[in-house]
This record gives structure tokens, C-alpha cells and sequence, in this order.
């Protein structure tokens, strides 16, 4: 999380297990929620923009940073949401592994269409302990998350169980060879081709361990539910994850405010 800014110390109390079996149920207190907009603005833009290109395009554009950053950022909306769930997620994973040093590619700057998902799975994560050598203690953590923010017909659970499913049938070496493509040519942060080639040339290296989770993030208002609809029995190849979020629109929304606030223009422009 050191790209992003934030302590993963900062980052632990905000997700506080109410049980963990058959499924993680992951209750966000109010007070954490609220004080997101103050902590997250700065976070977040980096999951869609790092600071040192965001400077560079501003010398080469001449346009204001705010301008640049509206560019890369999702209209309110659906998408809006499910971008928040997939970084939540992106920072619960550091929550969940302490004490190691997780590398992630960050999606979301990848986008080739900001009012779309990113594309393949939603979260990836690499444990790497003795890096720059392989070893059998590497693992890949791979996160299907769905986010529901308001009432409606969605199934925020079973859809991140199914495809959790795709995750580990396919989508995920899909999505190792499509992240390292873009590595050839632009700047993945922490994540490197070097680290995403241990992976793709499997058959060069000791067998990674893969963790995949479903992970559905839940307005707490609808949480209730929502876990009718998780699995009566411990799964045995992935773990499912119902976060829930009080007020989740309002926060999400409060949250991409800031990020706006973070380059906001002297006088009050944006």
C-alpha cells in the first residue's frame, strides 16, 4: 500500500469479522465509514492515476490536474460503484494478509473507457517473499468482487461465487497474460514483468498457490438479506467475503468527491 500512500495499520479496524465460517461476514462501523472522504481522496486517485504522471501530463498538457483526473474518474453511477467495491477490496486484502508485502497492478488506470469496468478479474494480488527468486511459498490472491449499494434485483453473492468460478477456470491466466502486455509498454507501478512472468511461465518456476475469494460489498442496510443468499457450507476451493458498508452510496460518492478535492483549483474550480 505504500504506492498508495496509506498504512495498512490504518486500514485493519476498518474491516472487523463479525464470524468467519461458512462465509466471512465483515462489518464496517459507522464511524469508519464516515471518516473514508477524509482519508481515501489522495488513495484513491492513485489507483487511477500515479502522482508523477499526473504531474508529467500537466507540463506536457497545460491543463489543470483537476481536468486530468476527471478524465481517468467514473461518472456517478454503476460503475462508480463497482470501482469503489474492487478498491475496498483491493485495501481489505492488505487487512487480511499482515505484515506482508503485497503487489497488486492497479486495474483501474488501465481502463480504456472510463464509464466501463475494468476488464478480467477484479483484484489480483502477488505474494513474492523471496523475490527476486521463485519459490513455493509465492501465491496469487484473486478477488471476484460485486458491490450493491441500493435496493434491486441483483445478487451481489451468488454472482461473485459464479464468477469467482471463472476466475479460477480461466480468467485469471487471462488476466496475468493481458496485465503483463500492458507492462511491456507502460508503467504498472510496484508490479513489474519481471513478477507477473513468474506467473505466466509457470512451468519455469515452483507451483504459486492461488487464494481466490468472492467477495460481495453490501450496503448495511440490505445485508440482512443479502446473506440468505450465501453458501450453508464452507466452500473448499475459494472463500466468500459479505463486506457491509453503511450508507455505501453516500460513502462511495463522498469519497470520489474528495479524490475530485484532492486537485481542486484555488478559488473553488475543479
Amino acid at each position: 500500500m505504500q504506492d498508495l500512500g496509506i498504512d495498512t495499520a490504518i486500514l485493519v479496524p476498518w474491516f472487523a469479522n463479525e464470524h468467519e465460517s461458512p462465509y466471512f461476514l465483515v462489518r464496517v462501523s459507522d464511524e469508519h465509514a464516515a471518516a473514508w472522504a477524509d482519508v481515501l481522496g489522495v488513495p484513491v486517485r492513485r489507483c487511477y492515476i500515479d502522482d508523477a504522471l499526473l504531474e508529467q501530463r500537466a507540463q506536457a498538457t497545460g491543463l489543470p490536474k483537476s481536468e486530468l483526473v476527471a478524465a481517468k474518474l467514473p461518472d456517478r453511477g454503476s460503475t462508480m460503484a463497482g470501482d469503489f467495491g474492487e478498491i475496498l477490496v483491493f485495501l481489505y486484502h492488505a487487512t487480511v494478509e499482515p505484515g506482508v508485502e503485497l503487489i497488486g497492478p492497479k486495474k483501474w488506470r488501465l481502463k480504456q473507457d472510463r464509464t466501463k469496468p475494468a476488464p478480467y478479474s477484479d483484484v489480483v494480488h502477488f505474494v513474492l517473499p523471496h523475490w527476486p527468486e521463485a519459490s513455493t511459498g509465492d501465491r496469487i490472491l484473486c478477488s471476484e468482487v460485486k458491490t450493491k449499494s441500493t435496493n434491486g434485483d441483483s445478487t451481489p453473492i451468488s454472482s461473485a461465487i459464479a464468477d469467482c468460478e471463472k476466475d479460477r477456470t480461466s480468467r485469471l491466466a487471462k488476466t496475468l497474460v493481458w496485465l503483463k502486455e500492458r507492462a511491456l509498454h507502460e508503467d504498472l507501478g510496484t508490479t513489474t514483468v519481471a513478477h507477473l512472468e513468474r506467473f505466466t511461465k509457470a512451468t519455469d518456476h515452483p507451483e504459486a498457490q492461488k487464494q481466490f475469494r468472492a467477495v460481495a460489498v453490501v450496503c448495511a442496510s440490505l445485508v440482512d438479506d443479502e446473506v440468505a443468499d450465501a453458501p450453508e457450507e464452507e466452500p473448499t476451493d475459494h472463500t466468500v467475503v459479505v463486506i457491509a458498508v453503511p450508507d455505501l452510496k453516500q460513502r462511495y460518492e463522498d469519497v470520489f468527491d474528495a479524490v475530485h478535492a484532492t486537485v481542486a483549483e484555488p478559488g473553488g474550480g475543479m
